[in-house]
């Protein structure tokens, strides 16, 4: 054995010392990283089920889908008693072997001995392999075609991937690119990267890899035959919204439902705003009013109303962790909250905003928003917690490898890491302050070296930031995200606003935007950013825009031409109410608040300032734990509990019961039994009820010896129904 790795050693020294000696290839030398790299990644092998995962497999490890070549070099060039490649005898190199079943392998067969990757391998081999020049130029951008294709039925369409390089050379690397379909009922796709269709309606993507970029191709098949121009003759359009959402319809032969009712329109409006039901009068009042704008005013209305200012800041609430933790930090939430609702209020603009909390210094007592920092506590969690939130990232993955789903780097979460680094102390106590560090530096995991801060993005060619002696980074990390050509900021809030009330973002999940996972609608959410950017970051105007559309004024009614649209608004589409906004429209519906124990002063769950406020209905629910700043910490899915805690919870009982409640109080007031009724289905569906619905409560009513029983049996009936528990 020890003669045998001598031998494998000096065959690789003598391969390496002479070059092609070996082999009879004259072909130009070939680099590892360009040529290598890609082909161990389009046959899996540092795949996370392979030898990519962080423990390897069988004593052999590289790192996963090659994002330090230099560490696999090594493995495979220096490691393994240079017995994995051998110049002197390349068809007995174990990556060889092993791969083409010359050898027992637990990955099983990759390719033949006559294949194109066994041949390019065998080539290197021969060639001592290389690691190939140091500047050589590399890939940076790949260029897919088709970008997006149209399909009717079974298809097949052929992929053709060309590398952009450094240098500005290109290359043709369809033949080594890997090649996933994200809809794997939709379509297939071969590892040389010819695309089948099954014929499935709808949109579908494949991923691309080549080497640790990535890239999406897009097909498309219409959910029907073209619809004539009548289909749409209802649908006319007030802003570019309704003009590229149309657009998008008549490519997928969709059309729209009709609008929805006024009452529809003003529960919508109201619980997306304000996250509260309108009053019995407030519904009243819209659907008596009859001027052609009251939709329009009335968005203009509930937007300056304060809870508005109340219902978003609950939202951002969550996505910016307002979290307690340790009970000793009740007051610091409070006045984060406050501050939070405050910005909102005042309509301060976005950028501000979140400029105001990244680069905030000095003490808590003067910047609540400090806190933010209390549970972004590591340069780590600034970076995942301040991408994830105000550029729509999830980056968590390359704090230790490239993004297997985008073009970021391990090296570009590190730069931006570095933006942080001088937030020398953030403490607590007797002094809540934050101080900055002018030494202060972040190091590459890997090399050890210092790294200067850059924004995410550098295949969008995101330029360096110098450090400047007394100036805080943080500053330039503000200004990259406000500037106009980010890739990433407003098209972020843009997305997630659009995803709030249209219940599906143009990219969803709404905070997942990886090149991997395009916008169902890109043109869309170009044009929302661009005038998101132009008005000067401004919330409401964005809000404003999105609501006053014929888009957001649909009915949720399914048509049967976009009965199988989930992404495209063609319909609106129902949303579950949310914990905190269940609980106060049950409070209203029934006339008695909650009371919570750690806040008694607060009378409406959206109010409380943090995740705090005891209530088993909220936990019942799914309210957000505030541990990471994804809305997906919400959790809408109904379950048989809940179901069961509306039928019988006492808490819900006692509110139907109480003596200063609704029910009691319509039992006492001596209306008519039409009234009560009406007062009943207003509360709860923000409508009148139908002329079968009234008919049969007020029969109801009217036989009874007491009405109040009748009363709450009604009110009990209507909480627990789907109408009243989503937005429609």
């Amino acid at each position: 054995m020890h003669r045998m790795f001598l031998r494998s050693v000096l065959a690789l020294l003598v391969g390496v010392a002479l070059g092609t000696l070996a082999g009879t290839s004259k072909a130009a030398p070939l680099d590892f990283t360009n040529d290598v790299v890609p082909l161990l990644s389009k046959q899996g092998c540092n795949s996370g089920a392979c030898h990519g995962k962080a423990i390897g497999q069988n004593g052999f490890k590289l790192s996963l889908f090659g994002f330090d070549p230099a560490f696999d070099y090594a493995a495979l060039v220096h490691e393994g008693r240079g017995r994995r490649v051998s110049a002197a005898a390349p068809d007995d190199s174990l990556i060889l072997l092993k791969a083409a079943g010359g050898m027992a392998h637990g990955g099983g067969l990759r390719f033949g001995t006559d294949s194109e990757p066994y041949k390019l391998l065998k080539q290197w081999i021969e060639q001592g392999a290389p690691w190939g020049e140091e500047n050589a130029p590399r890939a940076v951008r790949l260029e897919v075609s088709p970008a997006e294709q149209n399909v009717e039925g079974k298809a097949e369409i052929p992929l053709k991937i060309i590398a952009h390089y450094s240098d500005s050379s290109t290359r043709d690397v369809t033949a080594t690119a890997r090649y996933d379909s994200q809809q794997p009922m939709m379509l297939e796709v071969t590892s040389s990267g010819l695309v089948r269709t099954s014929g499935q309606l709808g949109e579908g993507d494949i991923m691309i890899r080549y080497g640790d970029l990535v890239a999406v191709s897009r097909f498309t098949h219409s959910f029907g035959p073209e619809l004539p121009n009548e289909a749409y003759a209802s649908f006319q359009p007030k802003t570019f919204l309704d003009e590229l959402v149309l657009a998008k319809w008549k490519k997928l032969h969709i059309a729209p439902s009709p609008a929805c009712s006024d009452n529809e329109f003003l529960r919508r409006a109201c619980l997306d705003v304000m996250g509260t039901l309108p009053t019995p009068q407030e519904v009243r009042d819209f659907l008596a009013n009859t001027a052609p704008d009251k939709r329009d005013k009335l968005v203009e209305q509930i937007l300056e109303r304060p809870e508005y200012a109340d219902y978003w800041a609950h939202r951002f609430a969550e996505i910016l962790r307002v979290k307690t933790g340790d009970a000793s930090f009740k007051d610091h939430t409070v006045k984060f909250h406050g501050w939070i609702r405050q910005s909102l209020a005042e309509n301060k603009p976005y950028d501000q905003f979140v400029r105001q909390i990244i680069t905030v210094t000095g003490k808590r007592a003067d910047n609540p928003q400090m806190d933010w920092y209390r549970q972004a506590i590591s340069n780590q969690v600034r970076v995942e917690d301040s991408a994830q939130a105000f550029l729509g990232l999830r980056v968590s993955c390359a704090s230790c490898h490239n993004h297997p789903f985008e073009n970021i780097s391990q090296t570009d979460y590190w730069r931006f890491a570095a933006f942080f680094a001088r937030v020398g102390s953030v403490t607590y106590g007797s002094v809540d302050e934050i101080k900055l560090d002018e030494n202060g530096m972040v190091k590459h995991p890997r090399t050890d070296q210092p790294l200067k801060p850059r924004g995410i993005g550098a295949a969008y060619g995101t330029p360096e930031v110098e450090y400047v002696k007394g100036e805080d980074p943080r500053l330039k990390l503000a200004d990259w995200m406000a500037a106009p050509d980010n890739p990433y900021f407003a098209r972020a809030i843009c997305n997630r606003v659009l995803g709030h009330y249209l219940d599906v973002g143009l990219i969803d999940p709404v905070d997942d935007m990886r090149a991997t996972n395009p916008a169902s609608n890109p043109e869309l959410l170009d044009r929302l950013a661009k005038d998101f950017i132009e008005h000067k970051f401004n919330l409401k105007h964005l809000m404003k825009l999105v609501m006053t559309s014929r888009v957001y004024g649909l009915s949720s009614d399914p048509a049967d031409a976009n009965k199988l649209d989930t992404r495209n608004y063609a319909r609106h589409y129902p949303r579950r109410l949310s914990p905190h906004v269940l609980m106060d429209a049950i409070d209203g519906a029934t006339g008695v608040p909650t009371k919570f124990d750690d806040y008694p002063e607060i009378k409406r769950a959206l109010l409380l300032p943090n995740e705090k406020g005891r209530s088993d209905f909220l936990d019942m629910f799914g309210r957000s734990s505030r541990d990471t700043p994804c809305e997906c910490e919400t959790r809408l899915a109904p379950n048989l509990s809940q179901v069961l805690y509306l039928l019988h919870a006492e808490e819900i009982q006692r509110k139907l019961v109480d003596k200063d409640g609704n029910c009691t109080k319509l039992a006492k007031s001596g209306k008519s039994s039409d009234e009560i009724v009406d007062e009943i289905f207003l509360r709860t569906f923000s409508r009148l009820p139908r002329p079968e619905e009234q008919a049969e409560a007020v029969s109801l009513l009217d036989t009874a010896m007491d009405k109040q029983p009748v009363i709450e049996d009604l009110l009990w009936t209507l909480m627990n129904s789907k109408e009243f528990l989503f937005s429609r």
